[in-house]
């Protein structure tokens, strides 16, 4: 009878779940920490400069692209979980209120996300992560749409 209790205790014990969550990893850590969000950041715009489907896109940034280009890292190192950089420097984002001067509709919103999905597609080796993630920015770029 003891062994019987013994091996259902061990069973039961074996198939519950940890006491504390585990630790999981940052999209942030997942993609390099830092270079990797500066290389996405980079080659997002990279690809806005370089393809001509995203032009009207492009034309409504401010040129040269040096200084958005660091921004948007400093944003997406807070967004991916990594150190909130931009809020740090601008307070919170209040993305939608930032982007208001701008005539956003669903056809800037669809080069928006042309341009992370090719960036997310180069720089983004894992593939359930790069996923995620463009979920995510389609929510976040629809988020932005402000005309019919």
């Amino acid at each position: 009878m003891n062994l019987i209790k013994r091996i259902f205790t061990k069973e039961q014990t074996q198939n519950k779940p940890p006491e504390k969550p585990i630790v999981e990893k940052t999209p942030y850590e997942i993609i390099g920490g830092k270079t990797g969000a500066q290389n996405l950041s980079k080659r997002f715009y990279d690809i806005m400069e370089q393809d001509e489907y995203a032009r009207p896109l492009l034309e409504l940034h401010p040129q040269p692209l040096e200084r958005i280009r660091i921004v948007f890292f400093e944003f997406l190192s807070g967004w991916l979980g990594g150190p909130d950089l931009f809020t740090e420097k601008y307070g919170h984002p209040m993305l939608r209120k930032r982007h208001l001067p701008f005539l956003i509709d669903e056809e800037l919103r669809n080069q928006w996300i042309y341009c992370m999905n090719k960036a997310l597609d180069i720089e983004i080796d894992n593939p359930l992560l790069r996923q995620n993630l463009k979920k995510s920015f389609l929510q976040l770029a629809t988020h932005m749409i402000n005309q019919e």
